[in-house]
């Protein structure tokens, strides 16, 4: 019998569509253009290979097809009883994901990866910042991602794949020794895997290393093509890296051609999120607003995200409208949310609403009821969801409240809190305002 990439057997006895099943398996995972293709190659040398279905589903969902990804699992689901027992529960998975129903998901994956810890496509739904434990929306999730992925880590070995996930989460908690091997040796096995190349951007961010950030994002990122699910992601953080070191001119060339190009390909979400996130933290560091730009974003949001539901991105909406002045559409927005929390339908509970309202005051001056809003909250910011990179917008806009209040000892205190990486962050006068306030910290 044939076997995936991870020695798993599969129900085709046709070498072409194993070869191409492979290949589009390992497009998908390091998150390159191509994959629905190899997977239509994998269907043509065998219509009745269900797996190649199930990835061309997923290449499908990625890509926004909603209404093609439906069909793909549909014939998925009507090959599935000439099928193994792992591949029968393999394919339930992505049934369930792609019905919506993620907790139930996610169960389904901590059941799969018992028996089958080596089923690498399964594993990816659950393996990062982005997944099923990563978005749950729970207290504990960056540990739990940690610990999910501690226990599988002997069934991989030096896998490139699994080492850049596994390395991408212990960066997140602090745990940059442990993890820059895993990421380091993940690209130099496969130079091409663009997670690889995000779990060292993130690595960049968390150690502070801004000049290597930006080193290598320029050299890796031109032989990335424009089509990659992470192209745009990718520019946000080279764009990230730029605002860091004083160039925002640079910062919003990126801005433009990349990461809120009209031609963006990522996931809808990522487009607001990286946009509304770069524009709100180029304030912060004293740049003036760009109303068109904001203005745009307010649209795009509207049209692709009309409704809440992914706490990623529902942050991201509220921060465009908040900057917007789009008071209205922001109380809506945030009344929607808390109907889902009512309805026991919203895992990240009240932290959304909560950092939407601190948004809103800070946009109109009112630092005093954004510093009110956002102190209780910082317990739970991973509920929100995203990196620590991400959810550091939220720390950012308290400590340019801080300094507009005139209360730099808290301020300080504040920065003397945070990892040391990325401790200093570009906000406008907080140099001066953490100069002029007294030494709060212990004596060592």
């Amino acid at each position: 019998m044939l076997t995936d990439r991870y020695g798993l057997p599969i129900s085709t006895a046709v070498a072409d569509a194993r070869d191409a099943y492979a290949e589009g398996v390992d497009l998908l995972l390091t998150v390159y253009p191509g994959a629905a293709a190899s997977f239509d190659r994998a269907i043509a040398a065998d219509p009745g290979f269900a797996l190649a279905h199930v990835g061309k589903a997923r290449a499908l969902q990625l890509a926004g097809n909603l209404a093609a990804m439906r069909e793909s699992l549909a014939t998925a689901l009507s090959l599935a009883d000439g099928t193994s027992a792992r591949e029968r529960s393999h394919i339930d998975v992505f049934r369930l994901l792609f019905s919506g129903q993620a907790v139930a998901a996610l169960a389904a994956i901590r059941a799969h990866v018992g028996p089958w810890p080596r089923d690498a496509f399964v594993l990816s739904l659950a393996a990062n910042q982005g997944g099923l434990i990563g978005m749950s929306g729970l207290p504990g999730r960056e540990q739990d991602l940690i610990d999910f992925l501690d226990r599988l880590a002997p069934h991989y070995g030096e896998d490139w794949w699994f080492g850049a996930h596994h390395g991408m989460a212990l960066s997140e908690i602090g745990r940059h020794a442990d993890a820059r091997p895993r990421i380091e040796r993940s690209l130099a096995q496969v130079r091409r895997n663009a997670y690889a190349a995000h779990a060292f951007a993130h690595l960049c961010y968390e150690t502070g290393e801004l000049d290597s950030g930006i080193a290598f994002m320029r050299g890796w990122l031109p032989s990335y093509e424009r089509g990659g699910g992470l192209f745009g992601h990718l520019n946000w953080h080279l764009g990230l890296f730029e605002l860091h070191a004083g160039d925002l001119q640079a910062g919003l060339r990126l801005y433009d051609d990349t990461f809120c190009a009209v031609d963006h390909r990522g996931a809808v979400h990522q487009k607001l999120s990286d946009s509304s996130a770069f524009l709100w933290r180029s304030e912060l560091a004293g740049h003036p607003r760009d109303p068109a730009r904001w203005a745009k974003l307010v649209a795009y949001a509207r049209e692709k995200l009309p409704r809440p539901g992914f706490s990623l991105a529902d942050w991201h909406v509220a921060l465009t409208y908040a900057a917007a002045g789009e008071d209205a559409a922001l109380k809506d927005w945030v009344h929607a949310i808390e109907a889902l929390i009512d309805a026991d339908r919203y895992p990240s509970g009240s932290t959304i609403p909560t950092v939407a309202r601190a948004f809103a005051a800070f946009q109109r001056g009112d630092h005093a009821t954004a510093i009110d809003l956002i102190v209780p909250m910082l317990p739970e910011r991973e509920r929100m969801g995203g990196s620590r990179a991400q959810v550091d917008l939220v720390e950012a806009t308290l400590l340019r409240a801080y300094l507009g209040s005139g209360r730099g000892a808290e301020a300080q205190r504040l920065l003397a809190d945070r990892r040391p990486g990325p401790a200093r962050l570009p906000i406008m006068g907080l140099e001066q305002g953490v100069a002029s306030t007294p030494d709060l910290s212990p004596p060592s």
